[in-house]
């Protein structure tokens, strides 16, 4: 018998898929574009134990309406609970990521400074990559230290369209 249960549905925008699962307390998962669904069910797997995926478009529609509000544009934060699962590591790079502005970008390296760890940034960097929320916790924002973009789970086409938008976005909202 299933302990608790993990509501998931799919998003679509333009050419991606994304899937997307959330508990009771928040939302927990996020895919990066066109990533299989098992991948989501490999993540469920190793974070809750016992756990039943259902799927349920209307548990999860305030997820995916503030998404697709984010990809067009209408919107510039999310204002939805979120579950963090992951290394009390990995939650700490989570929480700065979670501060880095919209439109702008930081490093690898500034945020193991911010996380009082100068010498952790390849540790940095595979935290990163673990992010189960991408877009909502905002990896796409990190880029190397001589400015370049550097690889992102989701490829470097996704990458660099959010910031692009963000960058776009943040232009028009001076302009109001």
């Amino acid at each position: 018998m299933y302990k608790e249960r993990i509501y998931r549905t799919t998003l679509s925008y333009q050419q991606w898929t994304f899937h997307i699962a959330a508990t009771e307390n928040g939302l927990c998962y996020v895919s990066l574009p066109n990533e299989p669904l098992q991948r989501l069910y490999d993540w469920t797997n190793k974070w809750f134990k016992n756990a039943a995926l259902v799927s349920s478009d209307d548990k999860l529609k305030n997820y995916t309406v503030q998404l697709t509000n984010y990809f067009k544009g209408e919107s510039i934060h999310f204002s939805i609970p979120l579950e963090l699962k992951g290394t009390s590591f990995q939650k700490t790079v989570w929480k700065v990521l979670q501060h880095i502005p919209y439109g702008e970008t930081t490093t690898y390296s500034q945020i193991a400074r911010k996380i009082r760890n100068e010498k952790a940034v390849r540790a940095v960097g595979t935290a990163i990559g673990a992010n189960p929320m991408p877009i909502v916790i905002p990896c796409h924002r990190v880029i190397g230290k001589n400015g370049s973009l550097t690889g992102y789970r989701g490829g470097l086409e996704m990458k660099k369209f959010l910031l692009r938008l963000e960058s776009d976005t943040s232009i028009r909202k001076l302009n109001y």
